[in-house]
């Protein structure tokens, strides 16, 4: 049995764009697809599956602890706490455990904040 090649036909509303165009099409359709999971994700975490993220970040669990208690009370636990801690990181330089351990500490939450703000 053959199946018919519909190719052609199918992509026949693409045939009048530019690479560029393809490109920023296909960038459109990704982001159309990402969004809905990314708005799942952050309205629908919680401080476990956050602690879940920073241990396999190689965060020890005390550290996790102190990490997701103060994303909590500053309003950043629908950003990701592992998102967090990998911009804090990232903004001085750390590897993303000791990131963690100093925001632990309470230090680098101003760094943080200037991104997303403070709690609400």
């Amino acid at each position: 049995m053959a199946r018919e090649d519909t190719y052609l036909k199918i992509r026949g509303h693409l045939d009048e764009l530019t690479d560029e165009q393809l490109e920023a099409r296909f960038w459109e359709l990704a982001q159309r697809v990402v969004d809905p999971m990314v708005e799942l994700a952050r309205t629908h975490t919680s401080p476990s599956i956050e602690r879940s993220v920073l241990m396999r970040m190689g965060v020890d669990s005390p550290t996790c602890m102190a990490v997701v208690g103060e994303c909590e009370k500053r309003a950043l636990l629908g950003h990701g706490c592992g998102h967090v801690v990998w911009y804090y990181a990232q903004e001085v330089g750390l590897a993303p455990p000791e990131a963690a351990r100093r925001l632990a500490a309470g230090e680098g939450w101003d760094v943080v904040e200037q991104k997303w703000g403070g709690a609400r």
